[in-house]
C-alpha cells in the first residue's frame, strides 16, 4: 500500500523534530516547499502538530494496549501509533482504513517491519475509544491524581508546566491556557506600511485569500486559507509573517525618524523590519544575533521587503556589546524558553525543563545589563520576551535594576495607542506593575512580556 505524501512528511518531520531538537514549523516548512497539493500540505501540516500537541494524551490512551511503557517502544514504531491514533481520534475526514494501514505501512518504510502487526493490532484494539471525551474519559485518570497531574493528562502538557501555571494564573485561567495552546494559532501579517493595511487586504481578497483585519492591530491582517507566501503582497514586500503581540513589541520601542537602534537579538527579523520603517531613510538599525545563518536569513526578509537602512552584526547579546557610541534605543528581544508560543511550537512544552528557565535567567540578565550600557543619555532600553514565565521577565527587570538604580521602568501605552484599532485598547496589555503582557487565550495571540527602561532624569 503506498503511503500518501502528507503521512511520510509529517512522519519524516515528527521523527527528526525528536531525533534532532529540530522545530516542527522549520522543518514543515522546507517540506512543503516542494511543490506538494495544497490538500497534502494542510493534513501535514495538521498531522505534525496536532501529534505534538496531543502527545501525553495519545500515549495515555495508547498505554492501555501495550505490554510495555510507551516510552521504550523505538521511536518510530511509537511515531506511527500515535499518528494512527490522532487520526483515528481527531480526523472524521480520515477513513478508518487509511489511519491504520498507512501506519503499519510507516513503520515498514522506517525498517521497523517485526513491529507492523502489532501497530495494527494496537491501533485496531484502541479504535473503541478512540474518541472518549468529556466524564468517561476522566474516569480513566486515577482517582487521586491532583489537579495538575489530571489537566495534564487531558490537555496534554508536563505536570511540572502546569502546576507552575496554577501557581501563577490560577486553575481556571490556566485551564483557558491548556486550551489555546491545543488551538491552531492565527495567521498573522504585518502590513509594513500601516496606513495601506485596507489596501492590501482588498488586493489579498482579489486574488482569492481569505483575509479580516488583525483583532487590535490597525497595520495587521489575519489569514483563515491559503498560503500568504505565495501572495504578490509577500513576494513584493508589503507583508510579513508576524503575531500581532510581536508586531506591538516593536511598536513599543517607540523609535522615531533618524533614529540610531539596535536590534540584538534580530532573528527572524521581523521587528527589524518594523523599526527600520519607524526610523525612516535618514535613522539606522543596527540588528544582531549570534548565528550567522540566522543573519543570512534576515538579510533575505530585508531584500525581499526592501529595507536598505539597517546593518548586520554578528554578536553575542550576552558579553558586553561592541559599539563605541551610545544608540537611542535598545531592543533585547531575548531568546526564552517560548511558553507564550506552545500553540504555534508544541515540542517546546515536552523539551523544556524546569531547570532551564533559571539557566536562561542567567543569560537574560547579562544581555539586558549590555543592553543598559550601550544606551545613550536619553535612550529607552526595551526588554522582550515570549515567554509566560516571572523568570525571565519581571525577574529579570527586577534584578537588572537593582545594579543600575538610575534606570526605572516606565509606561509605554502611549507608544502603543497610535497602532491599535482603537486607541483605549491599550489598557488590555498592562497591568499593575506597568509591564506589557499578552495571554493567549485572552488577547488570541502569543504570550509576550514588554519592559520599557529610561534613566531616572528622562522619564515623565
Amino acid at each position: 500500500m503506498a503511503i500518501s505524501a502528507a503521512r511520510r512528511i509529517a512522519f519524516d518531520v515528527l521523527r527528526r523534530v525528536a531525533a534532532e531538537d529540530a522545530y516542527a514549523a522549520d522543518l514543515l516548512y522546507a517540506e512543503l516547499e516542494s511543490g506538494i497539493k495544497k490538500a497534502d500540505a494542510s493534513l501535514a501540516t495538521e498531522l505534525t502538530l496536532g501529534v505534538l500537541r496531543w502527545r501525553r494524551l495519545l500515549d495515555f490512551l495508547l498505554q492501555p494496549h501495550l505490554k510495555r511503557p510507551c516510552e521504550q517502544l523505538d521511536l518510530e514504531v511509537l511515531l506511527a501509533l500515535r499518528l494512527g491514533l490522532y487520526q483515528l481520534r481527531y480526523l472524521d475526514r480520515v477513513p478508518q482504513h487509511a489511519a491504520i494501514n498507512e501506519s503499519v505501512e510507516l513503520v515498514k518504510r522506517a525498517r521497523k517491519s517485526s513491529a507492523a502487526g502489532m501497530v495494527n493490532a494496537v491501533l485496531r484494539r484502541a479504535t473503541a475509544e478512540a474518541k472518549i471525551g468529556g466524564s468517561e474519559l476522566e474516569k480513566l485518570i486515577p482517582p487521586r491524581a491532583a489537579t495538575e497531574e489530571r489537566l495534564g493528562i487531558l490537555y496534554s502538557h508536563p505536570t511540572w508546566l502546569v502546576a507552575r501555571w496554577i501557581g501563577s494564573f490560577g486553575a481556571k485561567r490556566t485551564t483557558a491556557l491548556l486550551e489555546a495552546n491545543n488551538r491552531p494559532a492565527p495567521l498573522t501579517c504585518a502590513v509594513l506600511e500601516e496606513e495601506a493595511s485596507g489596501r492590501v487586504a482588498g488586493s489579498l481578497r482579489k486574488s482569492s485569500f481569505d483575509v479580516a483585519p488583525g483583532r487590535w492591530l490597525r497595520g495587521s491582517v489575519q489569514f483563515s486559507g491559503g498560503n500568504p507566501g505565495s501572495s504578490d503582497a509577500y513576494l513584493a514586500g508589503q507583508i510579513n509573517f508576524q503575531d500581532e503581540a510581536s508586531q506591538m513589541v516593536a511598536h513599543l520601542v517607540d523609535a522615531r525618524a533618524s533614529q540610531t537602534i539596535l536590534d540584538a537579538c534580530a532573528a527572524p527579523g521581523g521587528k527589524t523590519i518594523l523599526l527600520a520603517r519607524a526610523a525612516g531613510p535618514r535613522g539606522r538599525v543596527i540588528a544582531g544575533d549570534i548565528h550567522e545563518h540566522r543573519l543570512r536569513a534576515i538579510q533575505q526578509q530585508l531584500i525581499r521587503a526592501g529595507t536598505t537602512n539597517v546593518r548586520l552584526v554578528a554578536l553575542d547579546a550576552r558579553r558586553p556589546l561592541p559599539f563605541s557610541r551610545g544608540f537611542a534605543r535598545v531592543l533585547i528581544d531575548a531568546p526564552c524558553s517560548g511558553t507564550g508560543t506552545l500553540s504555534r511550537n508544541p515540542e517546546i512544552r515536552w523539551r523544556l525543563k524546569p531547570e532551564d528557565l533559571n539557566e536562561a535567567h542567567r543569560s537574560q540578565l547579562a544581555m539586558l545589563r549590555n543592553a543598559l550600557a550601550a544606551a545613550d543619555k536619553s535612550g529607552q532600553v526595551v526588554y522582550s520576551t515570549c515567554s509566560l514565565e516571572p523568570e525571565e521577565n519581571e525577574y529579570v527587570v527586577k534584578k537588572a535594576l537593582e545594579g543600575a538604580r538610575e534606570w526605572r521602568a516606565i509606561s509605554a501605552r502611549k507608544a502603543l495607542a497610535p497602532h491599535l484599532r482603537d486607541t483605549a485598547m491599550a489598557e488590555k496589555f498592562f497591568e499593575d506593575d506597568g509591564f506589557f503582557r499578552t495571554f493567549p487565550p485572552e488577547h488570541g495571540t502569543d504570550g509576550f512580556f514588554t519592559a520599557v527602561l529610561a534613566r531616572r532624569e528622562d522619564a515623565d
